[in-house]
């Protein structure tokens, strides 16, 4: 592993690898590697929870594996599946070659090559890079049973294969959890990982999130975006805009060759910053302009 014996070194890490990350994300995730412990990291969606693991893999050099959760996910599907097409093949095969070992047959049909490997059981194979890391994204899509099996899974790193064993991690994987607390995770999960809430960002820190993944937008126009996304924030919207969002936004103004806001600019944009048309009817008209004038008078000069 890199060294990242304090925490500034895990900030610098990551902030070259284009993650601004403030001083309390810092803390957790230094903490979370030096003590090798689960990281749970819970928050609206769109405000960066899933890029620090993305960043996080880059900057330590490691192999990035991600379980995308969803209502349904079980053990199964999450740890491992049998090659079944391959294994009807091998079968006929043997068939029609005559005279097959049934018990040599089996012992082959239930070995490695035949066995496809899910993101929970790819974490614990050994790597000549270090032990990955293991996104698990969107854990409060998935039920109770599932939390069940990751609490086993995660505090032995190991899972049983009833035909080939129990299989351990010979170095525990980097594991970060999210969250974007549709319901609530129990209580016994969380215990077993580090915590922390990923809020939405101040204008300081956003600016500095625009600049690094957005560097040709000029600081004038990425101030007004910037300004116009917070007071966003402050709206009754069925769902705000994420720093997703504020880059995706500014992305688009580039490719219009916009150097200012204004409402018919923001009328025509207004589907990259928000996903409920709910949310876009409510913007129509003087709204906009409001907003926009709301956003300009909060903004210090430079």
């Amino acid at each position: 592993m890199k060294n990242i014996d304090t925490i500034d070194a895990v900030q610098e890490m990551l902030s070259a690898e284009g993650y601004v990350c403030d001083r309390a994300l810092g803390v957790v995730v230094f903490l979370s590697l030096t003590l090798g412990r689960p990281l749970f990291l819970e928050g609206e969606a769109g405000v960066g929870k899933t890029e620090i693991a993305k960043a996080l893999a880059a900057g330590l050099g490691r192999r990035l594996i991600r379980l995308q959760c969803y209502e349904g996910l079980d053990a199964s599907s999450a740890v491992y599946e049998w090659n079944f097409p391959a294994q009807m093949v091998a079968i006929r095969a043997a068939e029609a070659g005559g005279g097959a070992d049934r018990r040599a047959l089996t012992q082959e049909l239930f070995s490695d090559d035949y066995l496809i490997e899910r993101p929970l059981l790819q974490a614990l194979r050994p790597d000549e890079n270090g032990a990955p890391v293991l996104l698990i994204d969107e854990l409060d899509r998935t039920d109770a049973p599932f939390e069940a099996f990751l609490l086993e899974a995660l505090s032995d790193f190991q899972v049983t294969i009833p035909e080939l064993g129990t299989i351990r991690a010979p170095e525990p994987p980097i594991v970060i959890l999210t969250s974007n607390r549709t319901r609530e995770v129990h209580d016994a999960l969380k215990r077993r990982c580090l915590y922390h809430w990923v809020d939405y960002p101040d204008v300081e820190r956003e600016m500095a999130i625009l600049a690094a993944r957005a560097p040709e937008a000029a600081e004038a126009l990425s101030r007004e975006v910037v300004a116009f996304v917070q007071q966003l924030r402050t709206e009754d919207l069925f769902k705000k805009p994420g720093v997703a969002e504020t880059i995706d936004w500014a992305k688009c103004l580039l490719a219009l060759d916009v150097t200012t806001l204004s409402p018919e600019v923001i009328a025509d944009t207004l589907g990259a910053v928000l996903k409920y048309q709910d949310d876009i009817a409510k913007l129509q008209g003087s709204e906009a302009a409001r907003i926009l004038e709301q956003a300009r008078a909060s903004l210090v000069p430079a």
